[in-house]
Formats: C-alpha cells, structure tokens, sequence
C-alpha cells in the first residue's frame, strides 16, 4: 500500500478517494489476505489522475468505461499487486453502501499508512458487502475484530437494512457483534 501511495499521493491531492474491498478492511486491522488493492473514486477525472500517477507501473486496464457495470475503471500492477481505481455509477439514496451513493464518502475514516493518511470506507459498510456476497471466508474475521474492538451497530443495521439482507441476518449479526446483546 505505502509503494503505491508513495507514487499516487502528489496526484491524490485533488482527488476524492476512498479505499473499499478486502484492503480496507486489513487497514482497519482485519486478519484477512487480499488479492488486490481497490481504490473507489468520485470522479471519472479522478481515476485519469490515478492512472497517470500511476503510469510507471505495468498498465493491466487503462481508463475505461465498462457501460455494462456502470464504472470507469483502470487497473495497474504495481510489485505484483493488482491495484484499481473506478467510479461506481450507480444511483442510490441510500447512505449505507460500501461502493456507491454517499455511504463511502460519508462513512469513511482516515487511517496511516506509514507518512500518508488513507480514506478508508467503514468497516460497518464493508462487512454489510460481503454478508450481501455471501463471503463467510470473509465476513467472519470482520464479525471476530468487530466483537473485539467494538464497531457502531446502528451504522451496521443501516448498511444490512440498505444491502437487503433479512431481518433474521441483520439480528444475527448485530447479536455476534455485540458480543449476544441486541
């Protein structure tokens, strides 16, 4: 991370930036492996940035629109990590996804990653994504940290309501996290 942050920091002054995925739940402390670093942008112009700061690097996607996914989307190999940066183009009033509407920019949290400072989507939002994937390989080292270290559980009951997941899920989960008190 700090490799391509040493590279992108000049070009990411100007952009809005969120870190989403299975890297942004590792940055919060999450024992988990990822196979590539994402990186959600605001703006089509951002994701050019990123590309350009980036341009040393082996290009695997360069800005392109993927109209079917509805996101502009690039993709570098960087030390043989794959790492991407696309808009999500999906319209939302919700405030509770991970990926797309308001949720990332709003919920998000600054963490350090060696001298740089990373916009990190909340984990509440991340762990309503993979419960919605049906990911236990992944959403179950989310549910051990948050039960360790706490998380906020109407912020996680939003994103579960918002993500559709059933009720039966959404008590589940909140009684996992909180250690069996709802």
């Amino acid at each position: 991370m700090e490799k391509v942050l040493e590279h992108a920091a000049s070009h990411f002054e100007q952009v809005n930036y969120c870190l989403v995925g299975t890297a942004a739940a590792m940055l919060h402390g999450v024992p988990l492996s990822a196979g590539d670093v994402d990186f959600l942008m605001k703006e089509r112009t951002h994701v050019d940035a990123f590309a350009v700061a980036l341009s040393s690097f082996p290009a695997l996607t360069p800005p392109t629109l993927l109209e079917g996914a509805k996101q502009y989307y690039a993709a570098y190999n960087v030390n043989a990590i794959k790492v991407e940066a696309s808009t999500v183009e999906v319209t939302t009033d919700s405030v509770y996804i991970e990926t797309f509407g308001d949720g990332p920019w709003k919920y998000q949290t600054l963490i350090a990653v060696g001298p740089y400072r990373v916009p990190t989507v909340a984990l509440e939002l991340r762990l309503a994504t993979e419960l919605l994937r049906n990911r236990p390989d992944r959403y179950e080292p989310m549910i051990t940290w948050m039960k360790q270290n706490g998380c906020d559980a109407d912020l996680l009951g939003h994103a579960m309501k918002a993500r559709r997941l059933s009720p039966e899920i959404q008590h589940s989960i909140l009684a996992q996290v909180s250690g069996g008190a709802v």
